[in-house]
């Protein structure tokens, strides 16, 4: 991959499982559609509309789809492993809707997993953001003792650990009050801008209050 990732670009993309399903109006299934570096995009849909199945697609965890996903002009059918491994590791951030935390571990252990594999974090920049979110005293329990709501903020954060030119974020603030969602949509903000990367938010109906995105119906 190039130094940097300036487009990922969607022609006629469509699950495999909706082929034979007459859909609903969709701004993405089987439209082209390119997310730019830089950009700003909510992607709504409704449950089951497919937006986790969008956001494996880009990630590259899942291939059962019709049409053609692109990384600048790439075909991602032709990536290597190699090629996927410097795309997750460089180039696309991304906080599944599972947060997938490791229990046993504590909340800023879990952080440094991700931080560790980068090794391009300031772990003082990732304290700010804790004591931000209000888990400064928490950094140190089991992510399994934390409530639902405060893994979100523990695996949003994580999500931030490494460099990207798009970020993903699959309900990253689903269990937030209003208050910890402007805090954490200042943070992504604040990150997004710093490395000049994209913010791509998917949500059935509580987004991230990024301001001004463009939005996108599946």
């Amino acid at each position: 991959m190039t130094s940097t990732l300036e487009e990922i670009k969607l022609e006629s993309l469509l699950p495999r499982v909706f082929v034979r399903e007459e859909l609903p109006y969709s701004d993405i299934w089987r439209k082209n559609v390119v997310f730019r570096r830089g950009g700003r995009y909510l992607v709504e849909s409704a449950s089951g509309g497919g937006k986790s199945s969008l956001a494996a697609f880009i990630m590259g965890s899942r291939n059962d789809y019709e049409g053609t996903l692109m990384f600048d002009g790439k075909d991602a059918r032709s990536l290597t492993i190699k090629d996927w491994q410097d795309l997750r590791r460089c180039h696309i951030a991304y906080l599944p809707q599972e947060l997938a935390l490791f229990p046993e571990l504590s909340a800023i252990d879990n952080i440094r997993l991700k931080a560790d594999i980068s090794g391009d974090v300031d772990l003082a920049r990732v304290d700010n953001w804790l004591e931000r979110l209000g888990m400064k005293d928490r950094r140190d329990y089991p992510a399994g003792k934390l409530s639902i709501g405060q893994q979100q903020r523990v695996a949003l954060i994580r999500s931030l650990c490494q460099p990207f030119d798009f970020i993903l974020l699959d309900e990253p603030v689903s269990h937030l009050d209003e208050a910890n969602n402007r805090i954490a949509a200042a943070i992504v903000e604040e990150e997004a801008r710093r490395q000049g990367g994209a913010v791509i938010t998917f949500s059935v109906g509580n987004p991230l209050l990024i301001e001004n995105p463009e939005k996108l119906n599946l």
